[in-house]
Order: structure tokens, then C-alpha cells, then sequence
């Protein structure tokens, strides 16, 4: 089946995707662990199910037991979640976005972290001529 978006993952599959990234690979009872307030251990198996179904898990056979893991790299996960943030709450403005990150951690950014900003925004910049 096609690959949605992660963006169209319910609440809970996305708890759930977010913790097979975290671990690289984990059991249904792994995640069924790790899940805060967790709902019962066949609806996180039937929550894994379709996660495959969807394209964005997939599992191998490690004896009698399956092994989830994701479907996709974690950076192209990354990239996909980022362009659906940006679609849905910035007109697809990157100025506004990078605008709000500043406003809300500004005061976590040291002066080496704004020197790092910097060179991106300039390699960018000539990148982009």
C-alpha cells in the first residue's frame, strides 16, 4: 500500500512510530512498554499492523516473535513531518517557521548556536544563487 505522510497518522500511531525511531527496532510488548498510558497489548499489535498496512513499519521474523522498525529513514521521516508543519501552520513560509523557533527558544541559544545559524543561513544563501 502507498506511504502516507506521517502528518496522517493518528495520535497514537505516532506515539508508536516515535518510539520504534527512538529504538531502531522493538517487539509489539517493547512498545506496548514504553507507551505511556497504553492501551491494551492486541490494540498495540493491531496498531503495528496497520502502521505495515500503511507503509510505515515493517518487521522481521527473530524466532517466534516479530520485530518492528520503520519503514523509513528517520531523516526523510524527518523531512516529510517538516513540510506538513509548514504547509499547515506557515503558508509554507521557512521565514515564519524559523522566525517562531527563534521565539520560543532564543533564550536556550548560546552564542555558539546563533554563530552555527549564521553559517547556515549564509551557506544557504549561496547555495541558493
Amino acid at each position: 500500500m502507498a506511504k502516507a505522510g506521517l502528518a496522517a497518522l493518528s495520535r497514537r500511531e505516532r506515539q508508536i512510530m516515535d518510539i520504534l525511531y527512538e529504538c531502531g527496532r522493538a517487539t509489539s510488548a517493547e512498545v506496548h512498554a514504553r507507551l505511556a498510558d497504553a492501551p491494551s497489548y492486541s490494540t498495540v499489535r493491531a496498531i503495528l499492523r496497520i502502521l505495515e498496512e500503511k507503509g510505515h513499519a515493517k518487521h522481521q521474523q527473530d524466532g517466534p516473535r516479530y520485530v518492528f522498525l520503520p519503514a523509513t529513514p528517520r531523516e526523510v521521516a524527518k523531512r516529510s513531518a517538516l513540510k506538513h508543519l509548514l504547509r499547515t501552520f506557515f503558508e509554507d513560509s521557512t521565514e515564519g517557521a524559523f522566525a517562531a523557533l527563534l521565539d520560543v527558544s532564543s533564550a536556550k541559544l548560546d552564542a555558539q548556536d546563533f554563530d552555527r545559524l549564521a553559517a547556515l543561513i549564509e551557506k544557504a544563501r549561496k547555495e541558493g544563487k
